[in-house]
């Protein structure tokens, strides 16, 4: 009889352990990925949920700190070439070894997938990768490069037998979506979810969860819904309205943490003709957001406090450049630009548009927090200066490809957006030489500055930054290229998001600067 209770009790432990370990985690995601592939789309979401999936060389903590990844190690060996050691014994999901050659494909396709709204040029230009052994690959560089690191660590690892020779739509049906990731591809369903398995032969932490599920609701008030109703377990992005609610609610547990991410508005600088704007009349215009003096009348007119305190809630930061205070080469000279409704109106006389003129505001509504709301509150403010500003706000889905390319010339389609970027290497070059540099598709950079905005001095310090090895000087370049930039009214910065996840009660979620919305995330309390 002993021996048969001990037997039952095994067995009972053996189940009750089984269904522990067999649980599934449920996410309802606040904006949805446009893709599987990791190299399509260089946007938050899509980068989120590729570190399910795949593994980057140097993977990146909570905060942003570089840890080691599929690389072991990397250091300079000489002023042109980094030394990358590569992890031995790692397979991907389809059971083939992980090599060099996996490492050499991936950053040769990176740059080159057809139609990214974002691409990845802008970490992996001037970069050629050299594969000395299996286990060691050099990065060569036209000059001395100190951001290696921080780079490399954007860019998801592909499958030199699978993924480098995988199509986008590929991807998205499962049959190139092979990584060295924690979980397993298993569906995706857009508009629906997405579906993944552990991946029990990974080479690092075993994710707590056997399947997760990433559902994208899109709706602030759906989400919470979905939370409270226990259809969910965990939500990114709850709505500023309702973090106070749910703080309250004692089956809640809510996460809140600062982000790198800036919200700013950016404007067309480079045609004559711009397609939304027009005089009060309807006329055509000589473009004024060409005009330094405008530009500035418009971040004038531009009240940040407000947007902070009343459209999110007081959940932000109000902002007078691309990184908040505490990254690296963010400059202390710069604050946000303050509210002079009376100094814009002089500034827009000063530059012959006394009585203003008419443009669209263009942005997402089912991107940012509290986007669509924020478009609404910035053509107000303009507005009341004299520039009749109408809004027209899309899914994601539609904005990004229009803002980037939706022109018949395939070039942006829009004449003033509002957009956000999150600084995936953790410090300043990556806003500066993204959205600041002159567009420069052959050297990877300006790759997403969608206003073509052009200053040959800045890029010649953004370059010269990009090659200082010496931290305190790169620090200085970096920080005396913002404020040109800000002088200048390159782009229009109104304030940095903070986030908030919620979670049922017995999970709790870290906060990432990086906004990313990850089931490694998600623990047990």
């Amino acid at each position: 009889m002993m021996k048969l209770t001990l037997v039952a009790a095994a067995s009972a432990l053996a189940l009750s352990t089984g269904a522990a370990m067999a649980e599934k985690l449920t996410i309802g995601l606040a904006s949805e990925p446009t893709s599987i592939d990791p190299q399509f789309h260089n946007v938050g979401p899509n980068n989120a949920l590729a570190m399910h999936i795949f593994d980057r060389l140097i993977l990146q903590d909570e905060k942003q700190q570089l840890m080691p990844g599929l690389a072991v190690s990397w250091k300079p060996i000489d002023d042109l070439t980094w030394e990358f050691k590569l992890r031995e014994g790692v397979k991907f999901h389809d059971g083939t070894d992980f090599t060099a050659d996996d490492v050499i494909c991936t950053f040769e396709r990176a740059p080159n997938v057809p139609n990214s709204p974002a691409s990845f040029a802008t970490y992996t230009k001037g970069k050629t990768a050299v594969k000395i052994d299996n286990y060691t690959v050099h990065f060569k560089t036209e000059a001395p490069y100190p951001l290696m690191g921080n780079d490399v660590s954007t860019v998801s690892i592909l499958s030199d037998s699978v993924g480098c020779n995988g199509t986008t739509e590929e991807f998205n049906n499962g049959t190139a979506a092979v990584g060295t990731g924690p979980f397993k591809f298993v569906s995706y369903t857009p508009g629906q979810s997405i579906v993944l398995e552990r991946n029990e032969d990974y080479w690092g932490t075993k994710p707590e969860w056997s399947e997760v599920e990433l559902r994208p609701i899109t709706s602030g008030p759906s989400r919470v819904a979905a939370l409270l109703a226990g259809d969910v377990d965990v939500i990114s992005g709850v709505p500023t309205t309702d973090i106070e609610v749910l703080k309250n609610d004692g089956e809640i547990t809510v996460s809140q943490g600062p982000s790198n991410r800036v919200i700013y508005l950016h404007m067309d600088h480079f045609r004559e003709n711009s397609p939304f704007i027009t005089g009060k009349d309807g006329s055509e215009i000589k473009n004024p957001l060409m005009d330094v003096r405008v530009r500035t009348a418009i971040s004038k007119a531009i009240a940040r406090d407000i947007i902070v305190d009343r459209v999110m809630e007081g959940v932000a930061l109000p902002a007078g450049q691309v990184l908040p205070d505490g990254f690296f080469g963010v400059s202390e000279n710069l604050k946000p630009v303050e509210y002079d409704p009376e100094g814009a109106k002089a500034l827009l006389a000063e530059a012959g548009y006394a009585d203003g003129f008419k443009m669209t505001i263009h942005g997402p509504n089912d991107r940012y927090i509290n986007d669509a709301k924020i478009a609404e509150a910035v053509a107000q403010m303009l507005s009341r200066v004299g520039i009749e500003t109408a809004v027209e706000t899309m899914p994601r889905s539609v904005y990004f490809n229009r803002a980037s390319r939706g022109s018949p010339e395939g070039l942006p389609e829009f004449s003033f957006i509002l957009v956000g970027w999150g600084a995936g290497s953790g410090e300043a070059s990556s806003p500066l030489k993204a959205l600041i540099h002159t567009y420069d598709q052959e050297a990877g950079l300006g790759a997403t500055n969608r206003g073509r905005y052009s200053n040959p001095e800045i890029d010649a310090i953004i370059r010269q930054a990009l090659a200082t090895v010496d931290d305190a000087a790169r620090q200085d370049l970096l920080a005396k290229a913002t404020e040109m930039a800000m002088e200048d009214v390159a782009i229009i910065p109104t304030h940095f998001q903070v986030n908030t996840w919620a979670a049922r009660k017995g999970l709790t979620y870290t906060p990432r600067t990086d906004e990313y919305t990850i089931a490694m995330g998600v623990a047990k309390d």
